[in-house]
């Protein structure tokens, strides 16, 4: 009978202990779903902050021109800017009024809503008298890239810039590149094309790396200049500019000079490179600019249609530039794959990047 009633005593303990442990696991359990909803309460604005905050601090400034026919270049380029740095970039796109629209449209786009720009429309008529009309009929040749003459009449309160070309990807922090030293009285910092040639082969390239071949050295008036013909020439698709020091030395109306000089003379129509926006900027910066590192500026990725630079070399570019005929969004260019990376697709169907069909790859 004792066995009995301790065998009870026994069940009503465990039974005890059971309802005990149930009702500190609820607690737990209401206590744990509590937290939850605090927690998700206090993270889920934090999280969306996060990924909606306007970025704040130091202006970067940066200068693109935007052309009808090469809007996906630009898109592709400030998307691989703004990804690859977490400063407060502002993009001035500069274009015409009847690429404002379509412009405006992509820049809608989901993956660019957090992106400041401001689109600038670029007065065609401020080029009147300055550019030869055989230059300007060269389907080559747009009218928008004389933009970077006009780097302080277009980006006015700062008093530094960036002026990228269209064909550009950028792999690193923008950030180093505005943080380009420049020298006292330096207007300009480039990345001289000496400096790109002598740690690679760069072959398409032609005499596109002194002065030789951007200047027309048998005409008199650049004789008289005393230019050394062998000076290393730069590439102005990307550099970072001293607004101040560019309105002090009056840097505009210097390269508007050399312009109407070349409407009469063609000091540079006949040279090998055929370029009309360089040799003006070779003219007024002789030795007369900064430098920006090397790998800022990788270019002539698009002088030739096969690949020229190593994997290794691509991969540690801070900027990859497909300045010459073949460009990124094109059937035959190298490095596309990099490009396609950061491109992001026209909402409304104008633009098409044009790859090969798998049978051509097959057939080369």
């Amino acid at each position: 009978m004792a066995f009995r009633k301790v065998h009870i005593l026994v069940i009503l303990l465990v039974a005890i202990v059971f309802l005990i442990v149930v009702r500190h696991n609820l607690i737990n359990v209401h206590d744990l779903l509590n937290k939850d909803n605090t927690e998700y309460d206090r993270v889920q604005p934090d999280d969306f902050l996060r990924i909606t905050e306007e970025r704040t601090g130091e202006e970067i400034p940066i200068l693109i021109p935007a052309v009808e026919e090469r809007l996906g270049g630009v898109i592709a380029a400030i998307n691989s800017i703004y990804s690859n740095t977490r400063s407060n970039v502002v993009f001035y796109i500069i274009t015409t009024n009847d690429t404002m629209s379509h412009l405006s449209s992509w820049l809608q786009r989901r993956e660019l809503m957090n992106i400041k720009y401001k689109i600038l429309e670029f007065d065609l008529r401020i080029l009147k008298g300055k550019v030869r009309s055989d230059d300007d009929d060269s389907p080559e040749v747009k009218s928008l890239t004389f933009a970077r003459f006009y780097l302080p009449m277009l980006i006015s309160g700062t008093a530094k810039a960036i002026y990228l070309d269209d064909d550009v990807i950028v792999q690193g922090d923008i950030r180093e590149l505005y943080d380009t030293e420049l020298k006292p009285g330096h207007a300009a910092a480039f990345s001289e094309d000496c400096e790109i040639s002598s740690k690679v082969l760069v072959r398409g390239a032609g005499s596109q790396n002194t002065y030789l071949g951007f200047l027309d050295y048998k005409k008199e008036t650049i004789r008289k200049l005393g230019m050394k013909a062998g000076t290393c020439s730069f590439n102005p698709g990307v550099f970072v500019a001293n607004l101040t020091e560019w309105k002090q030395q009056n840097i505009t109306e210097q390269l508007e000079k050399w312009m109407e000089i070349n409407v009469v003379e063609n000091l540079y129509g006949g040279a090998l490179a055929g370029s009309v926006t360089t040799p003006p900027m070779l003219l007024v910066f002789y030795k007369q600019h900064s430098s920006i590192d090397p790998l800022w500026h990788v270019r002539h990725l698009g002088s030739s249609a096969g690949t020229r630079y190593s994997p290794h070399f691509i991969n540690a570019a801070k900027l990859l530039h497909w300045n010459g005929r073949f460009k990124p969004w094109g059937r035959t260019s190298p490095y596309s794959e990099i490009w396609d990376r950061w491109y992001i697709p026209d909402p409304t169907g104008k633009f098409h990047p044009v790859r090969r069909h798998p049978e051509e790859e097959d057939a080369h």
